[in-house]
């Protein structure tokens, strides 16, 4: 008993031992903090550093709706948040944030890609976050075109480099996927009919009259018959496609018909395993030629595993890799628009899945535009 009571006793003692140093260490260090000249101490005056803020990326903030005439940059994040026209699980209209978040790793300093030997964030394009245009969440008419007025403030913007486009681009973090509808409205002005690769587990082609519509003019226009929409007010070219494709159908010869008149043509989930990814890769590329093209990425698209927070999962889907490589793989294309959307970070886990997978995309998406310029009309 009285060892006992001795080993405590010591044990004791060193804790406290402990407690001293590490005490003494901080002062030191504080002291050191203080003391150090000014020309030596760590200075955080780095202007392009969003200290506090989240950003995509961690890349700097710019008030890009303000009326300064002033800014300039080459490609503009921008967020949407917007879930009322959706027909799942609601909670897109915290994508952006999610995405966001879920690109917290990244920072410019170490952001070489190992597949492409490149770093978009150091290849002297000037790369913003935007922050979120303002949408109304009690009238969706409105909402929109609040969404189609930011891109049309930023689309009037000059950007740093006319060499690698007459305008700033925009990569929209969604938000449902109604969203890509403003963003197709605002990009038609700039560079006329454009040819859309639509990434996605569902066609959204459907016929308004069939989906939304049978209720009313006002709930036709909903994340599942924007594509529709865009045909019909001429902003597509009849050379698109969706890549991803497997959900089911109500009425798959009237659906399919409907989806060819409105330009598309597709490749489902499983014909990865079919032609591979490299064959993917081609059947995109030759679809839309050398068109200029938008890319819209549903997160979706995904397989449940990978990208479990999403309003309308389906299964089968493909994996981060896979998606990220094809993106990869559609370098040379003409993007001058993109976004990724039905980003739902209510069903994520702790290590927000979707989210991360999201920002990587965003990623990608970057990349495709750096490297290939586009000229004006």
């Amino acid at each position: 008993m009285q060892d006992t009571v001795h080993s405590l006793v010591w044990l004791a003692i060193g804790l406290a031992l402990v407690n001293v140093a590490h005490s003494l260490e901080a002062q030191n260090d504080f002291r050191y903090f203080a003391q150090t000249p000014l020309s030596t101490a760590p200075t955080f005056d780095n202007e392009d550093t969003p200290w506090g803020l989240t950003t995509y990326a961690n890349i700097p903030y710019l008030p890009c709706l303000s009326k300064r005439d002033s800014l300039k940059y080459d490609i503009a994040v921008l967020g949407a948040p917007f879930d009322t026209a959706t027909t799942g699980r609601p909670g897109a209209r915290f994508g952006p944030r999610a995405i966001r978040s879920g690109s917290s790793r990244i920072y410019a300093d170490a952001a070489w890609s190992l597949y492409t030997g490149e770093n978009v964030f150091k290849s002297n394009v000037k790369i913003v976050d935007c922050g979120d245009v303002p949408m109304t969440r009690l009238d969706n008419t409105v909402a929109l075109k609040q969404l189609e007025t930011g891109h049309d403030i930023i689309n009037a913007r000059s950007p740093v480099s006319r060499d690698l486009s007459p305008v700033p681009r925009i990569i929209n973090l969604g938000g449902d996927h109604t969203t890509t509808l403003s963003a197709l409205r605002a990009a038609y002005k700039k560079w006329g009919k454009l040819s859309v690769i639509h990434f996605d587990a569902h066609i959204d082609t459907w016929n308004p009259k069939v989906l939304g519509g049978d209720v009313s003019d006002y709930g036709a226009v909903n994340h599942g018959t924007f594509l529709h929409i865009a045909h019909e007010e001429g902003l597509i070219t009849n050379s698109s496609i969706h890549a991803g494709i497997r959900a089911p159908l109500a009425h798959p010869v009237k659906d399919m018909k409907n989806d060819r008149r409105c330009g598309f043509d597709f490749v489902t989930s499983r014909d990865l395993d079919r032609f591979g990814i490299s064959g993917i890769i081609e059947r995109l590329k030759s679809r839309v030629g050398d068109a200029k093209i938008y890319i819209s990425v549903d997160i979706d698209v995904l397989d449940p595993a990978y990208a479990p927070a999403t309003g309308t999962a389906e299964p089968g889907g493909w994996t981060s890799r896979e998606l990220l490589t094809i993106l990869d793989g559609l370098v040379g294309l003409k993007v001058v628009g993109a976004d990724v959307v039905e980003v739902a970070p209510a069903y994520d886990g702790a290590g927000e899945t979707t989210g991360v997978a999201a920002a990587e995309v965003v990623h990608s998406l970057l990349y495709l535009m750096v490297k290939t310029p586009v000229a004006g009309e």
